[in-house]
């Protein structure tokens, strides 16, 4: 593996900030499966939303590892990296890690695995999903389902364990992938970014819609990315 970007420090908030994420998901999640829910309650959609959302921010967690933004020790980065990347539906942190820094380097050409000459959604989702799904989390994912579902509700384990995942597939793509990289981006990083909206920006990836930002300042944790694009605006 390539090592981890270069930065002047990591922030120690790094660490409580991935086991919050991390912990979240697991509290929610036991929570949500546990939950003897109706169709027409509120909290059936508000938990599959928010179960999408930490889905969401355990890959962030661990593409913030990828970067080496999570702990200065980086067999604890490592790890963590590796742990939250696991929790997302079985994704191996050693096949992330290596196309992610293509994406950096190769950023919107052919040699960047993130990308699609086409602007069309789903041909470019549909090769997105190609890249990173192996045979093996399908089959892990399989195995888990057919063991869990001997002690939990098959509904819940479909609404709350694997369909949160898959939207936030959908998520992670259309505004970390699709959104910025769309179209002529005629700049440095051939990456286009939202406009200020630090509330809008969290909520739908993170801040990962300042995508421009994020490709400018690799060293940035995804929790200040918010302030690169106050510096940069």
């Amino acid at each position: 593996m390539k090592s981890e970007t270069k930065h002047a420090s990591i922030d120690p908030k790094g660490i409580l900030i991935a086991l919050a994420i991390i912990i979240l998901w697991f509290l929610s999640l036991i929570f949500l499966l546990n939950y003897q829910f109706t169709w027409a309650s509120p909290l059936l959609y508000v938990g599959v939303l928010v179960q999408m959302h930490l889905y969401t921010g355990l890959f962030i967690t661990s593409h913030d590892a990828m970067h080496g933004l999570v702990s200065s020790n980086r067999k604890l980065n490592k790890a963590i990296g590796w742990f939250s990347a696991l929790l997302f539906s079985y994704n191996f942190y050693s096949r992330l890690f290596p196309k992610h820094h293509e994406h950096h380097r190769f950023v919107a050409t052919a040699q960047d695995p993130d990308y699609h000459e086409s602007d069309n959604f789903f041909a470019w989702y549909f090769c997105f999903i190609k890249q990173y799904v192996t045979i093996w989390q399908i089959l892990l994912m399989a195995v888990t389902f057919n063991v869990l579902k001997l002690y939990i509700p098959v509904e819940n384990l479909i609404l709350f364990w694997m369909l949160p995942a898959v939207l936030s597939t959908f998520q992670l793509f259309y505004f970390g992938t699709y959104l910025p990289h769309k179209g002529e981006n005629d700049n440095i990083h051939r990456s286009s970014t939202l406009s200020k909206n630090h509330f809008w920006a969290f909520i739908t990836c993170y801040f990962f819609g300042y995508h421009y930002e994020h490709h400018d300042s690799p060293g940035t944790p995804w929790w200040r990315l918010w302030s690169v694009k106050e510096s940069q605006s």
